[in-house]
């Protein structure tokens, strides 16, 4: 029976997933961001859940991953299908009565791009006490609370500029820069401070823009990963 738990959490991920999409659809983009925080919950659920019953399995990590596709691929790439929807009417009229109804769809390059990268995270030995390349749940957070964090800073409502970020994220899912893992091994803060750091960091910017600040969260993640490279080359 115990084996079957981590793959039941993996499946609460998926249903997450797909219940966020009917949501981003109907044009509630804003629910549809929390129900990504829901299935990465059940997503570090299913692995700490094997790890501690010992029934890891081949099986449960190729569910996992095809549970990832669709909750932090396919999940941001609707919500920020239907947000750039939203701002094509910031477009020049011309731009937007030819080519309006199509340039919103350069949201779902995040989608093949997250599977990418989830079947080169399953083969690449490299990644176990790091990351290379923007983890997809990253990349879900700051795609999908995009919306939130355009409450606060009117600037996100350029279709331009999410167009732009859209193909960033895109990139940094398949490149192979170093970032750091959030998993601890010990709790000693000589061995933990990045970790430590970023966690303080994170909660601070909670407390100041709530769920806006989700985006700002995982800039800040990928900035302290960049800056903790040349340390390690050292």
């Amino acid at each position: 029976m115990k084996k079957h738990i981590p793959n039941l959490l993996t499946c609460c991920n998926l249903l997450s997933g797909c219940v966020a999409i009917t949501f981003a659809l109907r044009g509630n983009g804003e629910i549809a961001a929390l129900l990504i925080i829901l299935s990465a919950l059940f997503d570090f659920l299913d692995g700490f859940a094997a790890r501690l019953l010992k029934v890891a399995s081949p099986i449960g990590k190729d569910l996992d991953s095809l549970a990832d596709v669709v909750s932090f691929g396919l999940v941001p790439s609707v919500i920020i299908y239907a947000f750039l929807e939203r701002c094509v009417g910031g477009l020049a009229p011309a731009l937007r009565e030819q080519y309006g109804t199509i340039l919103p769809y350069i949201a779902f390059l995040i989608a093949p791009c997250s599977a990418l990268r989830l079947a080169k995270f399953n083969h690449d030995e490299r990644q176990t006490t790091e990351f290379r390349g923007l983890a997809t749940p990253a990349n879900a957070l700051f795609i999908g609370f995009i919306p939130y964090a355009a409450r606060e800073m009117t600037v996100l409502y350029n279709f331009w500029l999410i167009a732009f970020l859209v193909v960033l994220f895109a990139f940094l899912l398949l490149t192979d820069i170093p970032m750091f893992s959030l998993k601890f091994h010990n709790f000693r803060i000589k061995e933990n401070f990045v970790r430590y750091l970023f966690l303080i960091i994170a909660l601070i910017l909670l407390v100041i823009f709530k769920l806006g600040a989700f985006p700002i969260i995982i800039l800040t993640y990928i900035l302290i990963s960049l800056a903790v490279l040349p340390l390690k080359k050292r």
